[in-house]
């Protein structure tokens, strides 16, 4: 009897498909534009709830930004014979709550532009990991042109987060700070 479990499993295991490294690359991408969409639909209400003109603008560029990188996942989507299509994302889904959680709880607080830009830099490096290694699996499996796509939404995802580090730190942190001194005294 041991012998026919043994036999079972084996089985089992031969007629299951192997999953390789372009099933998790496809994946992957189905991840990234529901991301991509999600952060769509996110940027505008940032943006209103923002304070600072400047941090406006930002999420604002971003926007525009982030439809640019939709086209490029729809070129790697037809590029893989695939229909462009997300699968819920339930990190990004996390991360953008925090983001609402922040404008719900910091509204017309002077802290809540730094809370706004923290939300947005956790986006960026959620997407900066996922394009990064979409970018070397591509290479990896042999697709030049979409790897050349993914490099150039990672570099816009950088230049973002560089942007918005340099907000915060010059402007949007301060400001928070200084508020909340004044207002203290």
């Amino acid at each position: 009897m041991a012998k026919r479990v043994k036999k079972k499993r084996a089985t089992s295991r031969r007629t299951r498909q192997p999953k390789k490294l372009s099933d998790l690359f496809h994946e992957t991408l189905k991840d990234i534009y529901f991301a991509e969409n999600k952060i769509i639909k996110t940027l505008p209400k940032m943006a209103k709830a923002a304070h600072s003109r400047e941090l406006a603008n930002a999420f604002n560029k971003h926007l525009r930004e982030t439809h640019g990188q939709v086209k490029r996942l729809d070129q790697i989507f037809r590029m893989l014979g695939k229909p462009a299509r997300g699968k819920t994302c339930e990190a990004i889904n996390g991360i953008t709550d925090e983001g609402a959680e922040i404008m719900r709880d910091f509204k017309g607080m002077p802290a809540l532009d730094a809370g706004l830009l923290s939300a947005a830099q956790a986006v960026e490096h959620y997407e900066i990991s996922r394009y990064g290694t979409l970018r070397t699996w591509a290479e990896e499996l042999g697709m030049t042109d979409a790897a050349k796509l993914l490099q150039a939404t990672l570099a816009e995802e950088e230049a973002t987060d560089q942007a918005l580090t340099e907000l915060a730190t010059s402007v949007i942190n301060l400001e928070a700070e200084e508020e909340e001194v004044s207002e203290a005294a």
